[in-house]
């Protein structure tokens, strides 16, 4: 995330904090960067200055205006009338982040072998939040080589429970034995 980004999404978080907004903005931003990632052609025409920077507002408020909410349509034109909507998806990412550290919620990143199920989501979201003392949010990932268990990154840290790992140490101990 650049600075540039980091400067944008916190003063829109602290404004949407101000007013009591911030899950409501956190979860509109994540629709429209989901929208922006999946039609990039939108975002360049909206960066185009062959197009008068009144048009482009059109177009924001056309799009946006009655659906999302207001502080957030003015942010989006404020993005491209200086330029920098290439910036909106670490906008929300430094919002996001604000968002998690106020609500004590932490992104756990889960590696496994297969998808896990339910009752698996919810017994390591317990765990988690034990080590972390916070709300988790899983975020899932498959990953075949693993062969089996799991890998947690949280908070920076990586926690590694899977057989590769645990082959991977016994063969460094072998090795270091033998050296």
């Amino acid at each position: 995330m650049t600075e540039t980004a980091r400067i944008y999404g916190g003063s829109l978080y602290d404004l949407a904090a101000e007013e009591n907004l911030t899950g409501e903005i956190l979860g509109q931003m994540e629709q429209i960067r989901t929208l922006l990632r999946e039609n990039p052609e939108y975002e360049r025409l909206l960066s185009e200055p062959s197009i008068p920077q009144m048009e482009r507002n059109g177009m924001i408020e056309a799009a946006f205006g009655g659906q999302a909410q207001r502080y957030l349509v003015n942010f989006m034109k404020l993005m491209c009338e200086k330029n920098l909507l290439g910036e909106y998806s670490g906008c929300f990412e430094a919002f996001k982040s604000r968002y998690y550290e106020d609500h004590n919620i932490a992104e756990a990143v889960v590696t496994s072998v297969c998808p896990l199920s339910e009752e698996q989501q919810k017994r390591l979201k317990e765990k988690l939040k034990k080590i972390s003392g916070k709300e988790i949010i899983l975020i899932q990932k498959t990953d075949p080589a693993l062969l089996a268990g799991v890998r947690v990154e949280l908070d920076g840290k990586l926690l590694d429970g899977t057989v590769k790992n645990r082959i991977s140490e016994i063969s460094d101990k072998i090795h270091h034995a033998t050296v």
